[in-house]
């Protein structure tokens, strides 16, 4: 049967009425704040793990990375298994396993079982979270899809924002002689609240093409492939770059070829082809990677710089990026208003021109302040880069998935959410390796230079990615066309 029959045969989901449509985002976006604020969070706490579980350098940059490393691992596939068994299913039961492997996290004795928590989470997070956006897609009436929508994206930077701060808030707080823990644990009430109020209101039926079957050699070759690129990337700076990793490199990209060749005979193709057939969809895909590459390497390097060079504490440090939330937040509340929809991809321009302004102000600040910079005088250098970051986040996603059709859409939201965790571990994997080459023999001077020169990369990236945003259609509603 081919694909476009399969697409004319998938149910017709009737709306919900638009209280109970609501209630289901709702649902779907606190799933969202879980997986994204822990994918995040644990970065600000690493000094403190590994300082209470006595682990090694590697040891804890696993326990880091395992989370987007399972997740990414997941994606794709999971958005295919949703037409198998079920959206509504599949996310309570994601739901239901990313709450109790954040307990488990919490109670951990020692490195192992953290790092086999932190897998399990990252791995039930990407059966959850492509399901979740899914749902919404087809619960809602078109006329208010794109208002639904909104969220999506902003949440995507917000939280990456977000985390860093609420981890300085808990290590500052150490309820209960907790320390690390509590920012794994407080994913275990949020988790019931979701879980009780999805299992109320969400769909029974979510527009599954129950036809679909599952391409086993096409998901053993993706994440084979996958597996081959993230292993490197989490070692490979730690260790000096080995030739295994350059060797595990290059069969990531033969495999990678061999899975879009088997894609192009599969009968039931793990990635929905007809995405790759919107240009809106590919080129929109190619910005997510740049834009969170750059968004990464910006958010490594103010930690690093401000907790190892600085030596600040992760609450004075979680304190500074609030400018950085502020201007991101007031940026995503006027795109999902008013700009996103009136722009189109000129909000999209507008927003990486005002974040190449603000980075470059950033490295501005550091070179001429250096020791003495402080929280107030990074301040406006920082709020102008969330700002800018914050008008780009709506309309990314408006322009990938806000036409996708119901049999496209649980595909496509993995492939957004897989897109944005390589592009981060990308991005914090080369530019991290440039940082530390540059920092050398820690000095004072030497982190200043270091995190000015990833600035300014990072800086450049925005400005390429500027330019492919040339390629999209004017407004997103024309990427069929």
């Amino acid at each position: 049967m081919s694909t476009d029959q399969r697409i004319s045969q998938a149910p017709t989901i009737t709306p919900l009425p638009l209280r109970t449509a609501w209630l289901v985002l709702a649902v779907v976006v606190l799933a969202d704040i879980m997986d994204l604020i822990d994918s995040s969070i644990a970065n600000l706490a690493g000094p403190s793990i590994r300082a209470d579980l006595d682990g090694g350098q590697v040891t804890v940059q696993w326990v880091l990375s395992a989370y987007t490393a399972a997740f990414a691992l997941g994606l794709v596939t999971s958005g295919r298994l949703g037409d198998l068994l079920g959206r509504r299913r599949l996310f309570l039961l994601g739901m239901t396993g990313f709450s109790l492997a954040s307990l488990a996290c919490g109670l951990a004795p020692d490195v192992v079982v953290l790092i086999v928590a932190r897998t399990l989470q990252g791995l039930c997070g990407s059966v959850m979270i492509p399901q979740g956006l899914a749902l919404v897609k087809v619960v809602f009436p078109p006329q208010h899809l794109r208002k639904a929508l909104t969220p999506v994206g902003p949440l995507m930077g917000l939280t990456m924002v977000g985390g860093p701060i609420l981890a300085g808030w808990l290590l500052h707080l150490n309820l209960f002689g907790s320390q690390w823990r509590s920012i794994f644990l407080i994913n275990v009430p949020l988790g019931a609240i979701a879980l009780l109020l999805g299992r109320r209101v969400l769909p029974r039926h979510g527009g599954e093409d129950r036809s679909a079957r599952l391409d086993l050699t096409g998901v053993g070759l993706l994440t084979a492939a996958s597996a081959l690129l993230i292993v490197p990337l989490i070692q490979g700076r730690e260790l000096g770059w080995p030739a295994w990793t350059y060797g595990m490199l290059a069969a990531a990209v033969a495999l990678l070829a061999l899975f879009v060749a088997s894609q192009r005979r599969s009968a039931h193709p793990v990635i929905t082809p007809t995405l790759f057939r919107k240009r809106s969809f590919v080129v929109g895909l190619v910005i997510v990677a740049g834009f969170y590459a750059s968004l990464s390497a910006f958010v490594l390097v103010v930690n690093l710089l401000l907790q190892q060079g600085l030596h600040w504490t992760p609450l004075h440090t979680g304190l500074t990026l609030i400018p950085w939330a502020l201007g991101t937040a007031v940026a995503v509340l006027l795109a999902g208003a008013v700009l996103a929809e009136k722009l189109g991809r000129t909000g999209l321009h507008l927003g990486l021109s005002i974040a190449v302004v603000g980075l470059l102000a950033l490295w501005w600040s550091l070179a001429h302040w250096e020791a003495d910079v402080t929280l107030w005088k990074l301040a406006p250098s920082l709020l102008l880069t969330g700002f800018g970051s914050g008008l780009v986040f709506v309309p990314l996603v408006d322009f990938i998935i806000g036409d996708a059709t119901t049999e496209e859409v649980g595909t496509g939201a993995g492939l957004l959410n897989a897109v944005q965790q390589f592009a981060g571990a990308i991005g914090v994997a080369a530019l991290g390796t440039v940082f530390f080459a540059a920092v050398g023999h820690p000095s004072t001077h030497s982190w200043f230079t270091a995190a000015e020169l990833v600035l300014g990369i990072a800086a450049a990236l925005n400005l390429l990615t500027f330019g492919l945003v040339g390629l999209l259609p004017t407004h997103a509603q024309q990427a069929h066309g």
